[in-house]
Formats: C-alpha cells, structure tokens, sequence
C-alpha cells in the first residue's frame, strides 16, 4: 500500500472548519479507539465474551454530555457522572481509565493549551474530588483491582487524590498520569499519532502504531494487575517486535500485529491491555480538542 502524501491527507488541510465540542470531542475519542482494530481489545471486529463494541459505542454516547460540562462541575464529578451515566446503559467496565484520563483534560478551559491549563487544574483537587472518584472506581467494578496498604478504593477516600494516585503510579499507568503531567499521553501519544497522520497513515492505523509504541516503551499495567509484570514485559516484547516487523500496509507489520493479536486472546483475554487504549482515549481527545486532526476520520 502506497501512502499518501501529507498533503493528500484530508486530515490535515488548513481549511475552516465547525469546532467540535467539549463533550464531543470525549465521545468521538472514545469511539475512535474503541473502532481501531487493535491486538488484544474489544473493536468493531471482535468482541469479548462479557463485553462487546455496542458495549464500547453506548458508553462513548454516554459520557459525552457530562463531559461537555466537565470545567463546570470539575474532576470529580466528571468522573463519577460520567461512570453513573455509562452504568445506566451498560452492566460492565468499559471507561473508567479513560474517562480518569479525560476528564482533567476537558476541565482545561478551551482557551489555555493543556500544558499550561493542566497543572492547575490537578493542583484545585480536593477531597471532594478524591470522594467522587472513589465512588466512580467502586462503581466501575475494574478488574484486577487488587488490594493497596494504603488508600486502598475499599476503605474511606483520601483528602488529597494525588496522594493517592502517587502511591499507585508505580503499578498504573493512569494513575501516574496525574503525577506525571500526563507524559505518557501528551508527550508521547499525541506526537505519535499526529506523526502518523501527518505522515499519510489512516487514523486507525496510526493508532494501533501508537499502541504498539506504548506497548513497548511502558508494559501495559492491566496486564500487570491481572496476569502479572512477567506477562506484561512479554507484551511489551512482543509489540517491540512488530515494530520491527515494519509498518502499516508491509505484509510483516500486519502478520506481527495478527501474532500479537492471537496471543493476547489466547488466554479468555485476560491479556488485554485495556489501560493502554485508555491513555490512546485521552490522546485522542487531546487532539480532537486541539483541532490537530480532522475529518473525515478513517
């Protein structure tokens, strides 16, 4: 396959076009990566047995008019309608990391960049943050939770939700997001995907490149949680090699990709590396807000 010219590129012109809203931009995210055929998750060609892309398609629905709010009613509260919302449709997780993700973002005001909004929308948390987002995660029900010393979802919620996310950060990739300035997200996602796309790719395609790239560089935390960090570094191994094998529309790249894909569900799925396509949600958003992308998507 021949890819086409950054010029060619519908998704790049400089021609005016209607901004999308907040709460737009949050659910065309979510949908995105959920459409993207990527190794191991839920998309539009595969399901699981207890979650399907319906499942995926209502939530990204769901959230969109809490989000559209988000620099209103704050982190928080964001969080938790946004999850109440969802579970009002559908019985199981399927948004939690993102929405964790996306919603400090979208409390940015639209005017201020989100390096620059960021810090400061993290720094006003407070405990009635950190109370909302407890009862969000509760609510979810987020496999392979586990259980933590300190701060623990179970017991009564922290003052401070950063402290908590610091405490965590070493074994989840969203929770290091908050005490990280998101750098997994803006400083690595977004440049990658904006690459792809700027370099000819399809938008899916330039995800399922960016999944592999963060596969390899930060071993997937859900796999973690669930299947141990062995199996995560073997993931993260395993992405590396497709890397090498190519990129979109060789051959080699797409029979690595279907490798990968075969041993990531080859045990009920519970190789899926969920939080990963949570950190591409956030970056998509990221780039839907600021415009860096545009249609038609594909």
């Amino acid at each position: 396959m021949t890819a086409k010219s950054p010029a060619d590129s519908p998704l790049t012109t400089t021609e005016p076009v209607s901004r999308l809203s907040i709460g737009q931009c949050a659910t065309l995210a979510c949908l995105i990566e959920a459409t993207s055929p990527k190794p191991g998750n839920v998309h539009r060609g595969c399901d699981f047995e207890d979650m399907t892309f319906l499942d995926f398609a209502v939530s990204a629905t769901a959230i969109g008019p809490v989000v559209e709010s988000a620099a209103e009613q704050g982190v928080g509260a964001t969080v938790l309608r946004s999850i109440q919302a969802t579970r009002r449709w559908v019985p199981v997780n399927t948004n939690l990391g993102s929405v964790l993700l996306i919603a400090p973002l979208a409390c940015v005001p639209r005017d201020r960049s989100l390096t620059a909004g960021l810090d400061e929308v993290l720094a006003n948390l407070d405990a009635d943050d950190a109370r909302q987002v407890y009862e969000a995660i509760r609510l979810a029900q987020p496999g392979g939770l586990g259980r933590a010393d300190r701060l623990d979802v179970a017991g009564p919620p922290p003052t401070d939700l950063l402290a908590a996310m610091r405490l965590a950060a070493d074994r989840d990739l969203v929770a290091r997001q908050y005490v990280s300035d998101f750098q997994q997200v803006l400083q690595f996602a977004v440049p990658s995907l904006v690459e792809g796309v700027q370099g000819g790719w399809r938008l899916t395609d330039a995800v399922v490149h960016t999944q592999m790239r963060l596969m390899s560089e930060y071993p997937d935390s859900l796999i973690a949680r669930k299947c141990g960090d062995d199996v995560a570094r073997r993931s993260a191994d395993f992405a590396s090699r497709v890397l090498a094998a190519g990129g979109p529309g060789e051959d080699s790249y797409q029979q690595a990709l279907a490798d990968l894909d075969f041993w990531l569900r080859c045990d009920g799925n519970r190789r899926n590396p969920g939080t990963t396509a949570d950190l591409l949600a956030a970056a998509l958003f990221a780039i839907l807000r600021d415009g860096r992308i545009r249609p038609p998507f594909a």
